[in-house]
């Protein structure tokens, strides 16, 4: 019964103070932090995956917000792989990327998934998807099972882990923070979160 009181008493005082002196971000750190790729720039990552709605519902605010990056920092998405459903989206993200079609197709994928119901794991109808877009399909298939593709997902596999993903889209900052949905409360929350470790990482150089 104590303990109860303590714990409300102590909520009460938080919820008591005023907004200045509340933590006004969320965020998650990781220890120990892990390796980053990015060499002397700042590394954020975007864990994503195509069929999350959330995911594709974030997608203007990031393109919109990488467009304001500051040059030393280094944004990089990251398909999270959780199962073999998951890890065949982040091979055709990386067969994407392989072929020089990310920008082209990265989000017309979304759009096909998420307003026309495409399935990328029914391969017929992925394929006459492909072929409308311009993309050879032969090629396709053998890039996404060549080794630096399937490299790739494995290693993507690896960092869901690592960063300690448990859903989609989630953040991460230079192998030190990451930031859920939750945590960022709105999709520009998340990013302001990410420009606040930014900076404070920038401070700390």
């Amino acid at each position: 019964m104590k303990k109860l009181l303590a714990f409300v008493l102590a909520a009460c005082a938080l919820a008591a103070l005023p907004a200045a002196a509340q933590p006004k971000f969320s965020y998650s750190e990781l220890k120990p932090a892990l390796p980053v790729e990015a060499e002397g720039k700042i590394e954020v990552l975007e864990f994503f995956w195509y069929g999350c709605i959330h995911c594709y519902n974030l997608e203007p605010t990031v393109e919109k917000w990488e467009k304001t990056l500051a040059k030393d920092v280094q944004f990089r998405r990251v398909p999270a792989v959780f199962n073999d459903r998951w890890a065949l989206d982040a091979a055709i993200f990386y067969t994407f990327e392989a072929m020089g079609l990310l920008d082209k197709l990265h989000r017309p994928l979304f759009e096909a998934i998420h307003k026309d119901r495409l399935r990328t794991d029914v391969q017929k109808d992925f394929l006459a998807w492909l072929e409308k877009q311009g993309v050879d399909t032969k090629k396709f298939s053998e890039t996404m099972k060549s080794f630096g593709v399937q490299s790739k997902m494995r290693r993507a596999a690896q960092m869901t882990a690592a960063y300690k993903i448990s859903g989609t889209p989630q953040m991460a900052v230079h192998g030190r923070y990451t930031i859920s949905t939750d945590q960022g409360r709105t999709s520009d929350g998340m990013f302001e979160t990410v420009n606040y470790l930014t900076d404070t990482l920038r401070k700390q150089k």
